[in-house]
Parts: structure tokens; sequence; C-alpha cells
């Protein structure tokens, strides 16, 4: 369901990893308030481009962003792709990750920068290259989606919790640089949210057994989509370099 308010219109958004789940989530969410939405995905182009349909056909506008968040060139395409269609960009949305779970010991450092490459260094490169955009936009904002296990720790994933707390620092540092171009930067902490898994990683992550919420049951990838669009519309510019946790109650941070 499309939000109520339209406070988003005019402006522009990048959503990172907008093919499923929580991206999809976003993506529909800022789209349904008025924004003009720039999908990316690494790879799978049926499953973005369903996200764009679906956008359209609620009368929303979309553009589709095939790129890989860890590549500087890539990126700075797609951003420029993004500028030519809509000439502004106001939000950017780091949600874009890879999950693996194995003990340390199965970590070989290749694996340890895979995941790091994509959660902490793709959020890097994305905003290196969305600054200039974004100090032109005079109110702009930068959400990165964080993870429970990265405030909580989890077996079997140390490298996945070490890129994810490495966001909240991220986080806060960017709060201060850029809060003289009035680009607020926030963190969106998911906590068990019901999501769709691929054939290949069907089974729960072992981390999410441990935790129970008090609300009962798993979140929706829309309560985390509304927690974004709060804190990038014209409600929340006095918050910023915060990790907003949206977990019903499993973490309470």
């Amino acid at each position: 369901m499309a939000p109520a308010l339209r406070d988003l219109d005019g402006k522009t958004a990048l959503v990172t990893g907008a093919g499923r789940n929580i991206g999809r989530a976003i993506a529909l969410e800022l789209a349904g308030a008025g924004a003009r939405v720039v999908l990316n995905t690494r790879r799978d182009r049926a499953e973005i481009d369903a996200v764009k349909a679906e956008i359209e056909a609620r009368g929303g506008t979309a553009l589709v962003a095939v790129a890989d968040v860890t590549d500087p060139e890539a990126v700075a395409a797609m951003v420029d792709a993004a500028t030519a269609a809509f000439g502004r960009l106001d939000i950017l949305v780091n949600n874009a990750a890879i999950r693996r779970e194995a003990p340390i010991d199965a970590i070989d450092l290749a694996q340890w920068r895979e995941i790091m490459s994509v959660i902490l260094d793709g959020a890097f490169i994305c905003v290196k290259a969305c600054l200039a955009a974004l100090r032109a936009s005079g109110a702009a904002s930068i959400v990165n989606i964080g993870g429970l296990s990265g405030h909580t720790g989890a077996a079997g994933r140390p490298h996945v919790v070490a890129a994810k707390s490495g966001l909240v620092g991220l986080t806060r540092a960017l709060a201060h640089d850029l809060a003289p171009d009035r680009i607020t930067v926030n963190c969106v902490v998911p906590g068990l949210i019901d999501t769709v898994r691929k054939a290949s990683s069907s089974v729960m992550p072992a981390h999410a057994k441990d935790h129970r919420t008090l609300t009962g049951g798993k979140g929706a990838s829309q309560d985390i989509a509304a927690a974004v669009h709060y804190l990038v519309g014209p409600g929340a510019r006095y918050v910023t370099g915060q990790s907003l946790h949206v977990n019903g109650g499993a973490y309470l941070g």
C-alpha cells in the first residue's frame, strides 16, 4: 500500500539491492511517497525490472541501474545515469549486502573481504559517488541498513557482524562530516524480518534462533521501509548519526 503522505515529491532516491525483500519494500515506499527511485541490482535484471513495473503500475517513476556496488567506476556511471535522468539526487539508501554463515576457522581472507567489500566498501563507494549530487540537494539524506547481529554479536558470522558494526561507525562519522552540507546520515537496524530467501540460502540464520521479540513473531520488510521513509522525510531533519532499531523488542539498544 502506498504511503498516505507524498512528502517526497520532487526528490530522487537511489536504493541499492532493491530487487527483493527489504530493498524492494524501501523502493516501493519511497516511490509511493512521491520520490523518483533509482533501483540498483548487481545482476538480477528480471527481479529489478519487476520492481520497476510495480512502481510504474502505481503511478510512480523508476530507473533501473545494474551495477556492482564494489566497483567504483560502475557506481559512478550509475549515479551519472540517475542525475542525467532526474536532474538531482536527494536520498541514498545503502541496502546491498551479502550474508554468509561460517565459523572463523572456515573463513579465509577472500571470504572475509567478499563480505566487507559489499556491505562496508559498497556503502563507502556509493557515498563518495553520490556526494556532489547530495550536497547540491540542500536537504539530503543517507540511510545505511544495518543488522541486529552487528549489535548483539552472533556465532558463525564474524565477517557479517564486523561489516554491519562498521556501518554504525561509518554512519556516526559521516553525520559529523556531512552536517555542514545539510546531509543527515542514519542507520536503520532490522531485527527478525520475514523475508524470502533464495534456494541457495533458504535456511534461517542460526543467530535468529537466539532472539525473541516482545511483540511476537517476525517483522515485515514494510516495517523497515517505513523507518527509512521517516528518516529521509521532512520530519526527520533534526535526526542524524542515529541507529534506529526496528526489531519488535528483540534488542533494546
